[in-house]
């Protein structure tokens, strides 16, 4: 079936969802099984919209999520809800590029993740908030998001490796708006997770401060070799880097390696 097609049966299947939605209102429905209908109406809407994406028509796409986030919000099923928010994230992320929007999605999903208890799939939301946020320069909203997430995760057995990561990156963005601020944060991390200290996240950022301090243009970009050698350096980590290179005086390669 071409795009067309697709579109078509989306707009069907829209149709038949509303006339469910309106008929699960009556008085009678309400006392007996409007539910039932609701619930296949947020099918018809889910299944319109991966028709509606199959033929790149995102606007359409999201009306068909936000219907059925509206109508599983009203049921109580905020799990549901969220993955919706979060399909839409990523339409915003990955094909109509508006970032904004992108966090403003993944924050509703993380808030309904949370209420939920479910707060792993809440995690992952808002490092997605943290990752954007930085790249937008609110270094603030992101170092609380990493804050948070690494304290939640330091004590459990099976996410405190991560941890380091979250400290490191906090510590990256603290860098970037004040150097005194990433001193005092790297003390104040090192203290409540003991074993971020050995770790080469921490020894990085230490080497990091002594040739921001020193204005030692060359260490740095030594010490950032180095450690690429080992970890592949992302493109966020690349980015945050940069920029705190920028700041040193004499840098006007704008390159780490």
């Amino acid at each position: 079936m071409d795009s067309s097609g697709k579109e078509r049966e989306a707009v069907q299947l829209m149709a038949e969802a509303e006339k469910r939605v309106k008929s699960s209102h009556s008085f009678l429905r309400g006392l007996f099984g409007g539910n039932s209908k609701v619930e296949e109406a947020c099918e018809m809407y889910t299944r319109a919209a991966n028709l509606f994406k199959i033929a790149k028509n995102w606007n359409e796409a999201m009306n068909c999520l936000n219907a059925a986030i509206d109508i599983y919000t009203d049921l109580g099923r905020f799990t549901i809800a969220a993955k919706h928010h979060i399909t839409i994230a990523e339409i915003y992320e990955t094909e109509l590029v508006d970032i904004e929007k992108a966090i403003a999605h993944y924050e509703q999903a993380a808030d309904y993740y949370k209420g939920e208890e479910s707060n792993s799939s809440a995690n992952r939301c808002l490092l997605k908030v943290a990752a954007y946020a930085a790249q937008l320069e609110q270094y603030q909203k992101a170092i609380e998001i990493y804050e948070q997430v690494g304290t939640n995760t330091m004590d459990n057995p099976l996410l405190k490796y991560s941890a380091k990561e979250y400290f490191f990156k906090a510590a990256l963005c603290h860098f970037i708006v004040d150097e005194l601020n990433a001193k005092l944060a790297l003390e104040k991390y090192e203290e409540m997770f003991p074993a971020f200290t050995d770790s080469r996240e921490c020894k990085l950022v230490k080497k990091l401060l002594e040739a921001h301090e020193d204005q030692n243009c060359e260490a740095y970009t030594e010490a950032v070799k180095e450690f690429d050698a080992i970890s592949r350096l992302d493109q966020w980590l690349t980015t945050m880097l940069l920029r705190i290179k920028k700041s040193l005086q004499g840098d006007g390669d704008g390159d780490l390696k």
